[in-house]
């Protein structure tokens, strides 16, 4: 706009010939000379920010905007209710109970490589297990910390966590064959996941402390992971995978008691309260998750076996379906295990809490139907038509039924 201003001002100056009349040619030339000087530098400095305004507007744009303390944190958290209806061959192990199981948690990105969490959950000291016995007259519950870690993001797909964590071994299908559910490892591992190709490398405690005078034993544990994720389609992918773990328990003293405080090795063998075997487990998997006229579908296979074991008791396998998924009220799913665990194949105590009881030494059916009743609220109610084996049994084979009916919200 200046630019045109001044262009017109000198140019009717020029023109003008009351004004100019006795101008001399030379001074009409300097005065044209300098105007067309005054036009070159304009439209330099009109280049000049209309590349200043681009570059601005790319900032703009790709700036990240400040982020306070509470915009890092995310809470996570679940609470279940369950009626629970155990009917096993023993008349006075009969169990009819109402259960809760609550949970809740944060994580917080504290840089761009860095995350931590913390949890707590309700339950005792059992580490397969959050549920809650209701009863004592209303009395408090008791809470524990469930999960703290520290996640650190060192190069591209790769993390080393350390802490109490989140059990970061896949299981097929949510097969309950080696690891429970709630179960969380204490120790650090190195997880590498490109979307495709994932592996783990995992050392744990089972004790980590060597006494005061360092005369009691470390208890250790080592674990690795190796799996390909498929994707055929939007509608069909495959996983598999296998893991070998090696826990060296053999003439360790039993880790957990039974209700009479005798050691408990559900369903291991052991000898005078000693762990009898090492566990160095081999596990294949597969799962496959597609449509089948229109219904999501997911059938998976898992197989265990100790391979550092001289019993007869050490191979297990489990198998089974589910049929539909839960998004929001009313979807509707099924699904059907079948568990074979024979007594050393796996270490028992960190095996499904809900198959037969938990531990090895079992085999049977779960049955399972799930109903959304609003959005992240399901009810749901599993039947397990299990059998205990004899040495779990005490040379007697004994048959475990279970009724779980389930209400959980997860937030």
């Amino acid at each position: 706009m200046k630019r045109t201003a001044i262009f017109l001002a000198v140019s009717g100056f020029t023109l003008c010939p009351t004004l100019f009349a006795n101008a001399d040619e030379a001074t009409l030339q300097e005065l044209r000379a300098q105007v067309a000087a005054l036009t070159e530098r304009l439209n330099e400095m009109e280049a000049k920010t209309k590349v200043m305004e681009e570059k601005t507007n790319q900032v703009v744009a790709t700036a990240k905007p400040a982020t306070s303390w509470a915009d890092r944190i995310q809470w996570h958290g679940d609470v279940r209710y369950r009626i629970e209806q155990t009917d096993k061959d023993s008349a006075y192990d009969d169990i009819n109970r109402n259960r809760i199981r609550a949970r809740i948690g944060l994580t917080a990105q504290v840089s761009d490589d860095f995350k931590a969490g913390v949890a707590l959950a309700s339950g005792s000291e059992s580490p397969t297990s959050a549920n809650q016995t209701l009863g004592g007259g209303g009395s408090s519950k008791q809470i524990n910390l469930d999960m703290a870690w520290i996640d650190w993001n060192f190069a591209e797909n790769l993390n080393l966590v350390a802490g109490k964590t989140k059990n970061p071994f896949y299981t097929p299908g949510g097969s309950g064959l080696v690891w429970d559910s709630d179960y969380r490892p204490e120790g650090g591992h190195l997880s590498y996941d490109n979307g495709s190709v994932w592996a783990i490398a995992a050392y744990h405690f089972l004790n980590s402390y060597d006494g005061s005078k360092g005369t009691d034993d470390i208890e250790e544990m080592f674990g690795a992971q190796l799996g390909y994720n498929a994707t055929f389609s939007e509608k069909t992918s495959l996983k598999v995978g296998t893991s070998y773990l090696y826990i060296p328990v053999a003439g360790s003293a039993a880790f957990f008691e039974d209700s009479d405080d005798n050691a408990e090795f559900f369903g291991n063998t052991g000898i005078g309260g000693t762990h009898a075997l090492d566990y160095e487990v081999a596990e294949v998997f597969a799962e496959l998750n597609t449509k089948l006229a229109g219904i999501s579908t997911m059938l998976f296979a898992d197989y265990v076996k100790n391979t550092d074991s001289d019993a007869d008791e050490d191979m297990g396998y489990s198998a089974g379906f589910k049929l539909g998924k839960i998004k929001g009220r009313g979807d509707f799913a099924f699904s059907y295990l079948y568990q074979d665990l024979e007594a050393d194949a796996v270490f028992a105590a960190f095996s499904d809490s809900n198959f037969a009881g938990g531990g090895t030494d079992v085999k049977g059916h779960k049955y399972g139907a799930y109903l959304g009743l609003s959005k992240n609220t399901t009810a749901s109610l599993s039947y397990y038509d299990t059998e205990i084996g004899k040495v779990r049994g005490e040379g007697k084979k004994s048959d475990y039924d279970a009724i779980k009916l389930n209400v959980e919200t997860k937030f």
